[in-house]
């Protein structure tokens, strides 16, 4: 987007004191969106339901208050300056959080509690999560749960960005800890799991010089276990395996399993119930693998829906913690 004004050589009388929110309008700032959306003052006016001259003196009002111009009058429209588009970005997220509150308050005056937006990696996908989840619909059938389930790094990254309301997934960066509220759980165990009757489930021991030349089945480049796999060859000397399927899904994972001789690493207890069916084993070898412990995460300080805090609490109790001690809140 370009703009004719940019904050260094805009008009000059840049408002330098105290700033009072309560001079601002709800309506002023959906103007401002449509204005961005429409550029032209009469349609922006129609689409917020108001006339072009009411439109066109709130916008005055509005860059009075701002003391600087956010767009720029042509024949063609309007356009915004660089302080224009900053405000319209702020406009458009105090718009939508208050979408968002009135989205709970109707829910709560409807008999509903909200919904929860939870991501989750793959081991307490198919344990913690889902007996969480199970607990929060006994006590509260109506609230919708909205579950994703991705690697850890991603997970992070769209709970910094608000797009989820807790995860459970490993923090790999310190630096993230100190916007985040990290509450961490027992560590994965991890085995090298084959189809029921594999040749070489019959055997006693193995060793990497054996497994090497197997076709793998492995995370994507760039997963955390996939550099702890490869790391273990490299500190044994060892060639990576060339005959490698990449696959991030537990379902395509384990059924590439059963109707082949592949291998794969795996975290044990979402295989659990593939071995208590008799459809996988795990290989007579010891895979010291220590990807360190997953942990529920919240945003530190941040104020969650009665829905997100209804499913953070059952979370909790779900995984044996203390929902009145001092970590109970996510903040």
């Amino acid at each position: 987007m370009t703009s004719a004004i940019h904050p260094d050589t805009g008009a000059g009388n840049i408002a330098t004191g105290h700033f009072d929110p309560t001079r601002l309008k709800t309506r002023q700032l959906a103007l401002i969106v449509q204005l961005d959306t429409h550029r032209s003052v009469l349609r922006a006016a129609d689409a917020a339901h108001m006339t072009q001259p009411g439109a066109t003196k709130l916008l005055r009002e509005l860059e009075e208050t701002m003391g600087v111009p956010l767009f720029e009058r042509h024949p063609r429209g309007v356009e915004p300056t660089w302080y224009g588009e900053v405000l319209i970005r702020h406009a458009r997220s105090v718009l939508a959080e208050l979408r968002h509150a009135y989205d709970e308050v109707s829910a709560l005056k409807a008999g509903l509690t909200g919904q929860a937006m939870i991501g989750t990696e793959v081991t307490a996908a198919t344990n913690l999560v889902p007996q969480a989840v199970a607990l929060l619909k006994k006590r509260f059938p109506q609230i919708r749960v909205n579950i994703e389930m991705e690697f850890s790094e991603v997970l992070v990254q769209r709970l910094q960005e608000g797009k989820l309301d807790m995860i459970v997934a490993r923090i790999r960066n310190p630096d993230d800890l100190a916007a985040l509220h990290y509450a961490p759980l027992a560590e994965a165990q991890h085995a090298l799991f084959a189809r029921a009757g594999h040749p070489l489930v019959k055997r006693k021991t193995l060793s990497w010089d054996e497994l090497a030349p197997q076709t793998w089945i492995l995370p994507p480049k760039g997963n955390v276990m996939r550099n702890q796999f490869t790391q273990l060859f490299l500190e044994r000397h060892l060639a990576l395996p060339t005959d490698v399927v990449e696959s991030s899904s537990l379902p395509v994972i384990t059924s590439l399993l059963q109707m082949s001789d592949m291998i794969a690493p795996l975290a044990r207890e979402p295989v659990r119930p593939y071995c208590i069916a008799g459809a996988l084993e795990p290989l007579p070898f010891e895979l010291d693998l220590k990807l360190g412990p997953a942990g529920i995460v919240t945003r530190r300080g941040d104020r969650l829906s009665p829905g997100a805090r209804a499913m953070l609490q059952a979370l909790r109790e779900a995984a044996g913690f203390d929902t009145q001690g001092p970590d109970a809140e996510s903040d």
